[in-house]
């Protein structure tokens, strides 16, 4: 099972048989983005099968609130959840849904999805299963949208018919009782992740290719079930991958197409596109982009500018920092075994990779970078080599331990740090373990590049 979410499109048409906004945010202005996601890491001890939620200003740099903890827990059914969506609703409050599963076990079945209601995403209130079959198989990855046509919303989910998964289609009001199911997408094989958005009046369905973990793009101009047909080849990033979600950028006509694996568990790849009719997508460079961590199976709504901040405000933002590579940006700045390296994310202990950014130790318009895991050591350089160490509390320490932020030597937008006592020499990876090494202007562009990083979450 690998799943994904929905997102009301941006520009969707009014007409009946197309996607439309919800009523009480047609006029709204969109400024940022919320996510849902579940979390597991490669061992699984990020495993946490609830509601979490991070939020973006771009769409593509995320912030994970309430420290990455849940901000809200199944209590019924299995107990947990899988591939959460989040639906604004047609008086712009939202519904979270979600699968029904609390942990790996493919084979349990549930007719049941996982519903909570919201105002703001700032608190979540009337929890309860809603029944959407009732045959002996699942109800994975729920999505849903509001069919003009009928008057109700199509909730759409994976389940088992004639030996393979297919889309299937319920329509409720409420959300509290849904209609029998039928089929809504069958392509002959296993079919799973629907995810929906309307442009210029078509709507499209991208969804996962189960027998070959690929994706594909259908398209219709109706929303009826059986409508849909496969109108682009098949997309992936040279592995297994699933839950797409297409979400467009608040502020260009531009698109983006998210999917996840599971080798390694919890990577996202992101896509982009300016036209979701010609069905091509571009992956992006990891240095694009940054998921909250130990992510799974993303949803993505967009939110206005009060919400954004209300959120913040409400979970709070994470109180340690990662920092990514400029030229490796799928590899992250941690400690294993002592020594400071960047490593390819995801991995285990994924505590490895988190710092406190705290006042440098020898001055404090400097910063020191301290281990979450081991809260009493920092990075620091011994022979010009970054070592994790714990504070004794000396000045040679407190130097060596003391970094200043500057402008990054390949990016000024990003950040490159500059050591303290030897303020000709930088943190940079060599060989993907991190040292202090002089660098200068007319330093070679690789060096310059091995010595910037981005700090973020």
């Amino acid at each position: 099972m690998r799943r994904r979410t929905l997102l009301s499109a941006l520009g969707a048409s009014a007409a009946a048989g197309a996607l439309i906004r919800p009523g009480a945010a047609q006029a709204a202005t969109y400024s940022g983005y919320a996510m849902a996601y579940f979390t597991e890491s490669p061992s699984m001890s990020a495993a946490s099968y609830n509601l979490h939620l991070a939020v973006s200003s771009d769409g593509l740099a995320w912030t994970p609130l309430n420290q990455n903890r849940p901000v809200a827990t199944p209590t019924a059914g299995s107990g947990g959840l899988r591939d959460p969506f989040i639906l604004r609703k047609q008086d712009g409050t939202f519904t979270v849904l979600a699968t029904d599963l609390n942990g790996t076990n493919w084979s349990y079945q549930s007719q049941y999805l996982h519903v909570w209601d919201s105002t703001d995403l700032r608190s979540f209130r009337n929890y309860r299963l809603l029944k959407v079959h009732s045959l002996a198989t699942h109800a994975w990855a729920p999505e849903a949208f509001w069919d003009a046509a009928r008057g109700r919303y199509a909730v759409v989910f994976s389940a088992v018919v004639n030996g393979h998964n297919v889309l299937m289609v319920s329509y409720t009001a409420d959300f509290v009782t849904a209609s029998a199911p039928q089929v809504f997408f069958d392509p002959g094989y296993d079919a799973i992740d629907g995810n929906f958005v309307t442009v210029g009046g078509v709507n499209y369905m991208y969804y996962k290719n189960n027998t070959n973990s690929t994706l594909l793009g259908t398209r219709s101009t109706s929303l009826n079930p059986g409508s849909f047909s496969v109108y682009t080849s098949a997309i992936g990033p040279g592995r297994g991958v699933e839950a797409p979600q297409i979400v467009k950028s608040n502020s260009a006509n531009v698109w983006y197409m998210w999917g996840d694996t599971w080798s390694p568990n919890g990577r996202f790849y992101c896509w982009q596109s300016g036209d979701v009719a010609g069905g091509s997508w571009s992956l992006l460079n990891d240095r694009a982009y940054t998921q909250p961590l130990n992510s799974k199976h993303l949803g993505i709504t967009a939110i206005t500018a009060a919400e954004l901040s209300g959120l913040s405000g409400t979970w709070g933002t994470p109180s340690w920092n990662r920092l990514k590579s400029y030229n490796f940006p799928d590899r992250y700045v941690r400690h294993a075994d002592g020594v400071g390296r960047v490593d390819a994310y995801p991995f285990d202990p994924y505590q490895d990779q988190l710092w406190t950014l705290v006042p440098g130790l020898a001055d404090p318009a400097g910063v020191s970078l301290r281990s979450v895991n081991y809260p009493d050591r920092y990075l620091r350089h011994a022979n010009y080599a970054l070592v994790l160490n714990a504070n004794d509390g000396t000045s040679a320490f407190k130097a060596d331990a003391t970094f200043h932020r500057v402008a990054g030597w390949a990016d000024a937008g990003w950040t490159s740090l500059r050591s303290h006592n030897f303020p000709d020499r930088y943190v940079r990876h060599s060989g993907y373990v991190l040292r202090i090494d002089p660098i200068t202007g007319s330093s070679a562009g690789t060096d310059k590049q091995d010595a910037t990083f981005h700090i973020g979450y």
